[in-house]
């Protein structure tokens, strides 16, 4: 992190109105504050300016969203905040499977984007004090964004690493299923935990030599997950 800053951050958006509003939010809570206008702009940016996260929008003068995504995932793992008009679940899962850490549509309360700023950034810190944890033969190198399982890299989505990451952050003890909704989707998600046994369920196929019987993800029936250390 920036020296006496909790962060910095490069904003991609063209309206000059939520330019200047994220600005204030943003540096008064103590974050260096970066912008760019255009996708190219943005990207070129990266490479020197080495932000901690970047809040991007999809619709840009130049680029879609989307591209700037893709091409910046070439090169850099940096959290992304997607800020955005588009609402639509295609643009959503689109954005997240793109390699979109979170996903927020305009417009935007100040507190909620605040939060969603901090729970990326606590995501990509180091995991209890250690670059690399070990469970069994899964490794999740927190510093790299890496998880391997004897050895080999596994691919995971967004939003599967950032739960994993929570549960490697909390393990050894019983996370709840409202916890987990409300850290990674928000207040409104809280009682879906339908789709959270989903991601689950992918993980353990991803990380679990038998996914019916987990030896680390295990389920505590009616209250939540819990990562064991084996």
């Amino acid at each position: 992190m920036t020296a006496n800053k909790k962060g910095r951050l490069l904003v991609i958006d063209d309206e000059v109105q939520i330019l200047r509003l994220l600005r204030h939010s943003l540096e008064t809570e103590g974050y260096e504050v970066h912008e760019a206008k255009t996708g190219l702009a943005g990207l070129g940016k990266v490479p020197s300016l080495q932000p901690d996260a970047i809040i991007l929008d999809l619709s840009l003068p130049d680029l879609d969203g989307l591209k700037v995504l893709a091409r910046l995932r070439e090169s850099s793992q940096v959290p992304v905040l997607i800020l955005s008009v588009r609402d639509s679940e295609k643009d959503i899962t689109s954005a997240l499977d793109s390699g979109a850490d979170d996903y927020l549509t305009k417009p935007f309360r100040e507190r909620e984007l605040l939060s969603r700023v901090r729970a990326i950034l606590r995501r990509t810190q180091v995991v209890g004090g250690v670059a690399v944890v070990r469970i069994g033969d899964v490794e999740v190198d927190a510093t790299a964004r890496l998880v391997r399982r004897a050895g080999q890299e596994v691919h995971l989505t967004a939003k599967e690493y950032a739960m994993l990451l929570l549960l490697v952050q909390h393990r050894g003890r019983v996370v709840t299923h409202r916890f987990i909704l409300r850290a990674l989707w928000g207040p409104e998600a809280e009682e879906d935990t339908g789709y959270l046994r989903a991601y689950i369920i992918r993980l353990r196929k991803k990380l679990e030599a038998n996914p019916s019987d987990p030896q680390y993800l295990k389920t505590e029936p009616g209250i939540g997950y819990r990562l064991v250390e084996e």
